[in-house]
Formats: structure tokens, sequence, C-alpha cells
């Protein structure tokens, strides 16, 4: 089946009443750019992803711009940019007012700007980053907008206006009622009155949900993603998808015309230019992520949430089990051709344990192990929010072991700015925002803007925590970066046995073997040195960090310390 073809498939489900003819106007309209062969990779599989808010990192793209050569050096092969686009910044850029600009203080220019300038200012950095092997993707929040987005102000006006479909609207509030209140703790509802009527919202209130049944949210949407791409953004983070289309007697989560719609992005985009990345934000149990991946024609990759909380309950517990069990078949399954898990430690959110992917009793132990002060929690006990460094009392042993289990897990790693020099949490920027977004959301506690003079200095010292924090992580990422089974190979769990010939489960390894690639990694989840003998036929082993050399049956590790060998 063709591209086109499929379009029409899925046209003629999401919209029976609707003439194809509107498709084939939107079609038409369409400007198919050629595609060189062997242009189109799947490069995501081997990325090392950096996630930042750009005013917070650098004030603006020529600032970024001037922090390319220090990304390129810590091993950053791709560009995750936090909300760009135009916003009141209510919900730190996810409140999106217009779709097709650019926040006019990350350009460096006056508000009124000319389409030619936003195109030459973010396509001089979009080839700086290139130039330096670095690609870039963004964020786009497809199931919202702001409330002071143009489609919003025109469909508030009256009942009669064209727009007023573009959002939910309701006289009954007790419609939708199965679908659960994300910002628990925050809102009390879904539906916010407005005149005499009330607007559907997943998230805040000042961020009304945008109607898909109406087939001109579909098209607006698709040619927002289709200008960013034009000008050269590598891919979309789709933020919030599981949400997009509400049925009355459901939870209003994952439903079949959800993923029809993502499947007719990704046809879009794969249409008029094959290649550019759509990755999957769906906070879900593993096999309900998957779905979001298709049969390789919906999201290219997703984010793994579920094993994030395990990092921590292992480290916290000494234990390997969270994470084999996680990782388990039964539990995460085997993903399309073609398609990725990206894992990471820490990002923009708290460290979320919604019972959709953790039980009651890790919550609560990790709640009791990571929540340090009260002021971190996060949507009464749903989440953490803190920094990295926090989290593990900057102890820069255990990040390093955090990073390592992420780092040679499968996936594709994500980094949070500043984690790798271990930014702490930013309590007056939390407190500044707040007060502004009229909301106790201590999420802000986890940003904040990074204070380059002083990082530069703490770095430039190897004594500082910071700098050896940075020194860790930049020499996995260079190891990373050379060895495509980590982003690429199978794994397999291999057993640890202690000197009295019982496994040990404070021993984390596992076997990562792509085509005549074959590393073993070990990892000391306990807090004293471990002497143990691998499960595995006696073999000789070389440290890729450190070149030191070992037998399989004699390794030593010390507290919390890892291990990425070769076989010689």
């Amino acid at each position: 089946m063709s591209i086109k073809e499929k379009l029409h498939a899925l046209w003629g489900q999401l919209y029976p009443d609707h003439e194809k003819k509107k498709l084939d106007q939107f079609l038409d309209s369409l400007e198919v750019q050629a595609v060189p062969d062997g242009s189109v990779s799947d490069w995501y599989k081997d990325a090392v992803v950096y996630s930042l808010y750009v005013d917070l990192y650098s004030k603006d793209f020529e600032g970024l711009t001037s922090k390319l050569d220090y990304l390129h050096g810590l091993g950053v092969t791709c560009l995750w940019l936090l909300p760009i686009l135009d916003s009141p910044m209510r919900d730190a850029g996810f409140d999106i007012r217009n779709y097709d600009l650019i926040r006019h203080d990350l350009l460096g220019l006056e508000p009124g700007f000319s389409r030619q300038q936003q195109e030459e200012v973010f396509g001089r950095f979009l080839d700086a980053a290139h130039q330096k092997g670095i690609r870039v993707i963004f964020d786009i929040a497809i199931n919202h907008c702001s409330e002071e987005h143009p489609w919003f102000v025109e469909a508030r006006k009256s009942e009669d206006n064209p727009f007023r479909d573009y959002f939910i609207w309701s006289k009954d509030t007790s419609l939708y009622k199965d679908a659960r209140i994300i910002f628990k703790g925050m809102e009390e509802s879904n539906w916010e009155p407005l005149g005499d009527s009330n607007y559907f919202h997943r998230f805040f209130n000042f961020q009304p949900d945008l109607n898909y049944r109406n087939p001109e949210v579909l098209f607006a949407m698709a040619r927002n993603m289709l200008y960013w791409q034009r000008i050269g953004v590598d891919g979309f983070r789709a933020d919030a998808i599981p949400y997009l289309w509400k049925e009355e007697g459901t939870d209003c989560e994952n439903l079949p015309q959800t993923h029809m719609v993502v499947k007719f992005f990704r046809a879009v985009l794969d249409y008029v230019k094959p290649g550019s990345l759509l990755l999957a934000e769906a906070c879900q149990k593993p096999a309900t992520v998957v779905e979001y991946m298709g049969q390789g024609d919906e999201c290219h990759a997703a984010y793994h949430f579920p094993v994030m909380p395990m990092f921590y309950k292992s480290i916290a517990q000494h234990s390997n089990k969270p994470i084999k069990s996680i990782l388990h078949p039964c539990v995460t399954p085997e993903l399309p051709e073609g398609s990725q898990w990206f894992t990471f430690l820490r990002c923009h959110d708290e460290l979320s344990l919604e019972l959709v992917y953790v039980s009651e009793e890790d919550r609560k132990y990790i709640h009791e192990n990571y929540c340090h002060e009260a002021a971190w929690d996060f949507r009464l006990g749903e989440g953490i929010s803190a920094r990295l460094a926090n989290l593990f009392q900057f102890d820069d042993r255990r990040i390093g072991l955090a990073y390592s289990i992420m780092l040679s897990l499968p996936g594709t790693p994500v980094i949070y700015y500043g984690d790798e020099f271990g930014k702490e949490n930013d309590i007056e920027f939390y407190k500044q925002m707040s007060a502004f977004v009229g909301k106790d959301d201590t999420r802000f506690l986890v940003r904040g803007k990074i204070r380059w003079d002083l990082r530069e200095k703490q770095l430039a010292d190897p004594e500082t925590f910071q700098s050896k924090v940075f020194s860790r992580i930049q020499r996995m990422l260079h190891v990373r970066n050379g060895k495509k089974a980590f982003g690429r190979g199978t794994i397999q769990f291999l057993d640890a046995s202690s000197a009295y010939g019982k496994k040990d489960q404070e021993i984390l390894a596992y076997q990562r073997v792509f085509k005549d690639e074959e590393i073993i990694v070990v990892q000391n989840l306990s807090d004293h040195s471990k002497k143990f003998s691998l499960l595995i036929e006696k073999v000789k082993l070389v440290d890729l960090l450190t070149g030191e050399q070992m037998n399989s049956h004699e390794i030593v590790v010390n507290s919390y310390g890892y291990n990425w060998f070769v076989v010689v």
C-alpha cells in the first residue's frame, strides 16, 4: 500500500462522514521533497540526546550555538529542545500560542519579526548544529494549546464561530467522566466554565484540548509539523499523545482513533520528506507504549517511562531484580523493526511514580528513599520534583552508577541539561515561576538557569563534585558513541556468583551483542566492594572505561562501581 493509499484508508476510518475530496485537496497542497537515496536512516538508535530549555541554558539560539562545542565534547549527538514555540509560558512553553512561531526572545528579535527573519536565525543554528553532527528535535504539544492561541480566542467569541469546533464544549460536565484528572492536586475538574458552557482540558485549565473529530484540526497540526520539517528540524517529540481522541464511556486514553491520528501524522511526514523522527511521550505501561510504534508506521521511538523508577529502586534496594523484572519480555515486549526505546534518569518533569506503571509498594518505597524533603512532593505522592544530584545526595558514585545502567541498557539515552555536572534544585526559580503561574508546580525546582561563569570554574577544578560527575559521564558517552552494541545490540542478563557460590543479586551484569561487538557490563549496586565470578566460560576482560584487565571468574568492583568490558 502506498503512503497516499494509507492516508485515504485512515481518512475513511476517522472521518467516514466527510468527503475524501477534503483530503485530496490537502495532499495536493503539499510540496513533496526529493530525498537522495540512502539519506534516510535510523540514526536515532545510535544517538545520545541532550534535553534543554534554550532560554534557561543559554539565553537564546545565538548563545546555544556558542555551546555546541561543549555539547559535542561531552558526546551529545542530538539536541531535544524543550518548548521553543510562542507561548505565554504558564506551563514552561507547553501552552502553545502559535505553532509556527518561535518565541521572539529565543531568536534575539523584537516582537513582530518576519517569517524570513525567523528562518534566518533558526536556520543558522540548525546549520551549525548539523555541521557538528548534532541533530535537532523539539517539543510540539498536539493534544492542547494555550487559551491565548488565535483559534481559541476566536472560539470563545460565540457558538457559531468557525473555530468553535476546534475545541470540545459541553454544558453537561458529566461528559467524559471516566477521564482521570492528570494534574491531581492542582486541578479539580477536566471542565472549565466559560460563558454558559464549559471547555474540556486534560492538563491545566488554561490549556484547552483540541478536537480531532474536526478534520481541520488534523490538517492544521500536520501543516505545522511540515513547516518545521521543511526548515530542517530532524524530528518532533509528540507531547501527551495518549489523550488525543475523546470517546464517551471510556477513560479517553489510548483509543483506536488516537493511533489513527498518529499514523496520519507519520504518513504525512513520510510522504513529504521521509526520515523525520516522531517520538512518543506516552506515560503508560510498556505493552501499551509499544502500540504507539504500531507496525513501524506510528512513532519511530517512545520513552520507556516504567524503567526509569526501577533505576532508583535497584540502587536503593541494592538489588538487580527491579531492572531485570521490568525488562523481562512479559513486561517489555519486543519492539517493531526499526523502533527504539528512549531512556532517561531525569527530565523536565517530576520523577514520576504514576500507578499506571508502578505499584503502590514501589511508589511508597521510592518516595521514602528519595523524597528527602517534603517540598519535593508532586501530585500528592505521585512523583518527586528533584534533580538527580539532590536525589542521590550529591554522591558522584551513585550518580555515575545510575548513568552506567542507563547508558548501557537497551535504548537511546537522554541527558537532562545540567545533570552532567550535578546541577541542583533551583528554589528561587520555583518560587518565581509558581507565583507567575498561580499553581504550586514543584516541577519548577528541576528547571532554572545555568550560571556558566560558576559552572566553568567548578568544571576546571578536578576536585569538585561537579567535575567528578562530568568526567564520569563524558568518559562513558565517548565509549558508548564508539560501540553500536549499546544502541542496537541484544541483551542477556548474566548471573554473578559470590565467593560462597551463591548468586549475588547486588551485581547487575549483562552482555550486549551487535554483529561482531560483544560487551559485558558489570555494576555493583551495593555500598561495599564486591568480589565475584560471572557464570560464563572463563575469559579475559579489558575495561573500556579504564583499560583495567580482569578475568570473568575473578572480578572486583568498588562500592557503586561499574565496568564495561570487552573480551580479549
